[in-house]
């Protein structure tokens, strides 16, 4: 039993720390960093996560309303919006990435026997994308509109789980087909996509690497 505990402790159990700690180290994360370590940060956005927090400013005031579980939730201190602010716009976004990319792939091995109904012992994957709107104001790095900001996320997703193998943040404006260069084909896969993954140089590339491909009409 874990008494006493509470349950986003035992939730941060299943982060693998060992290779957080090493990709924190390879990107120098924390490096000259006094008040907020990466694992911190990690804890603090998790935890916002978790809670449906909306807003830094609501994570930190969240947070310092029980200040003597902190401890316990892996936190040295009261988190204030600011610290996190600059945390989340300073680091390495590449810490990220790579702690995604372990935890995606400790996931896949606990769904890679399990049956999808197809009766198919191929990996089956989808590769779809979606446009997320965001104020011009605020973000207007984000080219899409003259009057509207945006980013696509492209998304590759395993049907056994499901999980994401591969995740792609673009501007608005760029196209479906062109995220099938940032894939590396996976031989004996199936990867099953809308029309607007039609480029048949791009396909070629997924059939000389072995795999197969299914283009549906939405």
């Amino acid at each position: 039993m874990n008494t006493g505990r509470t349950l986003f402790s035992q939730v941060m159990d299943f982060v693998p720390w060992t290779s957080f700690d090493r990709i924190v180290a390879k990107y120098d994360g924390d490096v000259r960093v006094r008040t907020l370590r990466c694992t911190e940060q990690f804890r603090s956005m998790a935890f916002a996560q978790l809670t449906y927090r909306e807003s830094l400013r609501d994570i930190e005031v969240c947070l310092r309303a029980r200040p003597s579980k902190l401890y316990g939730m892996g936190l040295r201190g009261p988190v204030a919006k600011s610290t996190l602010a600059d945390a989340n716009e300073l680091r390495d976004w590449r810490i990220w990435f790579d702690l995604a990319g372990v935890l995606i792939r400790r996931a896949r091995k606990l769904y890679e026997k399990d049956d999808i109904g197809l009766g198919l012992a191929n990996t089956v994957y989808a590769l779809d994308s979606t446009t997320i709107d965001l104020c011009l104001s605020l973000f207007p790095w984000a080219d899409f509109r003259s009057t509207k900001a945006a980013v696509k996320l492209h998304t590759l997703l395993d049907l056994r789980g499901p999980i994401p193998s591969f995740i792609h943040v673009s501007d608005g404006k760029m196209g479906d087909a062109l995220a099938l260069d940032l894939i590396a084909p996976e031989a004996g896969a199936i990867y099953v996509m809308d029309r607007g993954y039609v480029d048949f140089r791009r396909l070629y590339v997924f059939h000389q690497a072995g795999a197969f491909f299914v283009l549906i009409r939405p």
